[in-house]
């Protein structure tokens, strides 16, 4: 679940992508960058976000519930598609439904850019992504002040996108986590997914000794295709993950 303090975004200083058209976009708590292959209408962009924004603040006045459940809840049949989807990708990961509200919105926008006519789309949100691309991308690792890990990047090739890239960590960043994971990084075709699985994952990290069951449990879910766990100096990976040289 994400809170409302806020968390200059740093890391956005380091993105290399100069063959696309960068396009900065705030609405309320929602902060995005969006990377096109050609210039983007921010007027449709803030559109959609503010009705997926409406449809989940109407929800959450419908349900509160749904705004403060650490666990999954049941939504009504007559929800919205994003509504209906973060409750059912919670679900699968047992954490409550805003676990998954970051990567929910990088999903639908994405594939509204997509469905628009956009070729190449990188949606980033607050460090969940949605990833659409033609050509071979570097997706950086940020694991804080770490030398050990300080160029730690992953290869993500064309054929496996659109895909899902999102990061929790018990020790950077505002999000609620329960553990004291680094990093802990989550591939998967649906960034929803990711964004619950990687946020659970890291709840079960407290030490060394949880990493293995830590991994264990993320690659049990259906719809995980890759996993990087890092804590201190301790690194496990599983799944569809390849490191640039």
């Amino acid at each position: 679940m994400k809170s409302s303090r806020f968390m200059k975004r740093f890391y956005r200083d380091w993105t290399r992508a100069k063959e696309f058209y960068p396009t900065h976009i705030v609405a309320k708590e929602t902060d995005l960058l969006v990377f096109t292959n050609k210039p983007l209408k921010a007027g449709f962009v803030e559109e959609r976000i503010r009705a997926y924004r409406w449809d989940i603040e109407n929800y959450i006045n419908r349900d509160h519930r749904f705004l403060t459940a650490l666990k999954p809840i049941p939504v009504e049949i007559n929800a919205s598609p994003i509504v209906k989807n973060m409750a059912e990708q919670s679900k699968k990961a047992n954490v409550g439904p805003m676990s998954t509200v970051a990567g929910a919105i990088a999903e639908f926008l994405g594939h509204d850019l997509l469905k628009a006519g956009y070729k190449d789309v990188i949606v980033e949100n607050g460090g969940d992504i949605f990833l659409k691309t033609r050509s071979r991308r570097k997706v950086g690792v940020y694991v804080g002040r770490s030398k050990l890990w300080s160029k730690l990047q992953l290869e993500i090739k064309p054929k496996d996108t659109p895909l899902g890239i999102c990061t929790s960590s018990g020790t950077l960043g505002h999000s609620l986590s329960f553990g004291c994971a680094d990093s802990v990084v989550i591939i998967s075709k649906s960034p929803s997914l990711a964004d619950a699985v990687a946020t659970s994952t890291a709840n079960r990290i407290n030490s060394k000794d949880d990493l293995q069951r830590a991994l264990d449990f993320a690659r049990s879910v259906k719809g995980v295709l890759g996993v990087v766990i890092i804590l201190k100096n301790n690194l496990i990976t599983w799944g569809n993950v390849e490191f640039c040289k």
